[in-house]
């Protein structure tokens, strides 16, 4: 069964490495001064598409991102192991978007894909990304895209006859679940790790990238004529017919005021038995303390 797959991903600021100088003046990421990374539950949902890839002859993954020209790398990662091309959203436009102006401008760059390029039978992304821990985006693109959604999925299991079957967890354990395509899926950090880079793929694509990260004096720029697969699809707010009011800060309803880099330090500890008189004292003092009632 032939699918079309969309990877939404995300190049994500490190956050283990919070300064000073995290935010902007206008309340939004400084991503110029964090180091960037490919968001983690990303990855694990790229590993979801390319296994079905791998049980599905046919089947094409593509790598959709948003982000300044510099995101191309999490297209360029996405080949190294086994999608077959990709588009970065990037528009200056749509600088400093929240979760809302995010997943519209996703939503109409899948819709694009889907009207010009084939069918799009499933959307997979990680569950949330570590620079806002939403878990926002991918509910909204399915919402705006009237898709059928699963989310916290640890595995897709197999897609056959028109329909998905998934293992997801949920509290208290998990649950199988079977949805008709097109689906979008959301996959937890818990899910199968990525595959590593492929050699023969690295050596391929290390030069691929997109027209706004070239600086024109590269030595290799003689390649991009002659092999076409270097060249990765870049779009901009007008390319998906979007509206800008409804992108970047103009369609961001919801504002960061500050980030801290918080360290938790234990002033005291205590240690306990399973004794009865340990736990009596434990909670007298806690009901003493009123942390209890």
């Amino acid at each position: 069964m032939k699918l079309k797959i969309v990877v939404l991903a995300k190049q994500v600021p490190d956050t283990r490495n919070v300064g000073k100088d995290a935010m902007t003046a206008e309340g939004t990421v400084n991503r110029a001064a964090l180091p960037a990374i490919f968001n983690p539950e990303d990855l694990n949902a790229l590993e979801q598409a390319l296994r079905i890839k791998d049980l599905n002859p046919g089947t094409t993954v593509t790598m959709l991102t948003m982000g300044p020209p510099r995101a191309g790398e999490i297209i360029r990662q996405g080949l190294y192991r086994g999608a077959d091309d990709g588009f970065l959203l990037t528009d200056r436009k749509s600088a400093g978007a929240d979760t809302l102006a995010t997943s519209y401008f996703l939503s109409q760059a899948i819709a694009k894909i889907d009207r010009e390029l084939g069918h799009v039978d499933l959307v997979i992304g990680g569950r949330q990304a570590i620079d806002g821990d939403t878990a926002q985006v991918g509910p909204q693109v399915a919402q705006k895209l009237g898709l059928n959604q699963v989310t916290y999925a640890e595995e897709v299991i197999k897609v056959e006859d028109g329909k998905a079957t998934i293992r997801r967890h949920i509290d208290g354990g998990v649950e199988t679940v079977v949805a008709p395509l097109p689906v979008l899926i959301t996959v937890n950090g818990t899910a199968a790790p990525a595959r590593p880079c492929n050699a023969k793929r690295v050596m391929k694509y290390k030069y691929a990238t997109c027209p706004m990260e070239r600086k024109g004096d590269e030595p290799w720029t003689n390649l991009y004529a002659s092999r076409p697969y270097l060249t990765l699809g870049q779009w901009s707010i007008a390319d998906c017919g979007a509206d800008y009011e409804q992108c970047g800060l103009a369609g961001s309803p919801t504002k960061v005021k500050a980030v801290q880099n918080i360290v938790f330090q234990a002033k005291e500890s205590k240690t306990l038995t399973s004794s009865d008189a340990d736990v009596e004292s434990l909670i007298k003092e806690l009901l003493d303390e009123k942390i209890i009632g």
